[in-house]
């Protein structure tokens, strides 16, 4: 056998056995690392600053680190005791002001009585406080395996940082592409990563902080339902709703009707229509001009569908995944149509 077939062999083999054991983790090593070309430029400010890539990848970590963990570990201790302390007067108040709207509804939703009646009955009220425990056990259940993955995506996150540069390098010379196809696909990926990350991180605290502000008035806690609805907007079209449809149905049933009116309207015309509508794309782009410093043109509707995409079939960080793989691939049809029309241009001279 020759020698270079037995190290291909060995290769393999090698690389067989390096995905069985790192499989659990392939997924956190795979965010981590776009985490990191999302945060590339902040990284390399923060090397420019410190003069130093581990006190730089330490800080960028740790930054990370906090915007996850920070308002996450508030609002799971939180909501645990609110729901530990439900008052089953307030749902059934709730049950019958929902019940009350589906028998008053116009005829022209008639046809739909019957689901939304069938759905209501499904509700058993006399259970819903006694399962009150059973939810936050659930929730903490679920919310304990998001904090042992992320905590994973934070020191994997930790390394692609502080030996980024190095792996990329290795890559290049790897995969052997010319120069110009290599710059071409972590363009195209870092660009896209850029702007999804930072709009993710926009759309959370501006559109969380302007409900926050909202409810906090009307007595609630501001910051708690600030987290909630910024978590809630990542869901594109109907996370807000999510949050300000059971405010109202909630203030409804306590016989607020001008807090309903309100916060319907607030979040509606507020938070959905001029905060979402024009002044997020103001900041995305201010931070784009300031940060990402790209001229790549990105396809919004593409990203939009790309995060529905990656929600629906990853989970939460498919927000992450469903834009980078969307992106990959269309960088794959970018350099496939590049180098056909080299070809072209050759065959014609």
């Amino acid at each position: 056998m020759k020698p270079q077939y037995f190290i291909a062999l060995l290769f393999l083999a090698a690389s067989y056995w390096m995905y069985l054991l790192y499989e659990p983790f392939l997924i956190s090593i795979i965010i981590a690392a776009l985490l990191a070309i999302s945060t590339s430029n902040i990284q390399s400010k923060l090397e420019q600053l410190t003069r130093s890539a581990l006190v730089a990848a330490l800080l960028s970590s740790v930054l990370l680190a906090a915007l996850i963990f920070a308002p996450l570990g508030y609002f799971l201790t939180t909501l645990t005791l609110k729901l530990n302390t439900l008052d089953p007067a307030i749902i059934e108040k709730m049950y019958t002001t929902i019940k009350g709207w589906i028998a008053e509804s116009p005829a022209l939703l008639e046809s739909f009585k019957p689901y939304l009646n069938d759905a209501l009955e499904q509700v058993q009220i006399s259970s819903i406080a006694a399962k009150a425990l059973v939810i936050a056990t659930t929730v903490g259940s679920y919310s304990a395996k998001f904090v042992k993955s992320s905590m994973f995506i934070i020191i994997f996150y930790f390394f692609a940082q502080y030996h980024g540069k190095t792996i990329y390098r290795f890559i290049k010379k790897v995969i052997q592409l010319p120069s110009q196809d290599t710059a071409l696909l972590g363009l195209e990926l870092s660009s896209v990563m850029n702007v999804v990350f930072y709009s993710i991180i926009a759309t959370a605290v501006l559109e969380g902080a302007l409900f926050g502000i909202a409810v906090s008035f009307m007595g609630y806690n501001g910051l708690l339902f600030g987290i909630m609805y910024g978590f809630a907007s990542l869901l594109p079209v109907v996370g807000g709703v999510l949050m300000w449809l059971p405010f109202m149905i909630y203030e409804v049933a306590l016989g607020h009707i001008g807090n309903a009116i309100f916060i319907a309207l607030y979040s509606i015309i507020v938070i959905s229509i001029i905060a979402d509508t024009f002044v997020k794309p103001m900041i995305i782009k201010e931070i784009h001009i300031r940060l990402i410093k790209s001229q790549t043109k990105i396809n919004e509707l593409l990203i939009f569908f790309a995060i529905i995409a990656g929600l629906t079939t990853f989970g939460f960080w498919g927000m992450i995944l469903g834009p980078a793989i969307t992106a990959f691939f269309m960088a794959l049809l970018k350099l496939i149509e590049q180098r056909k029309d080299l070809y072209e241009t050759k065959t014609k001279s």
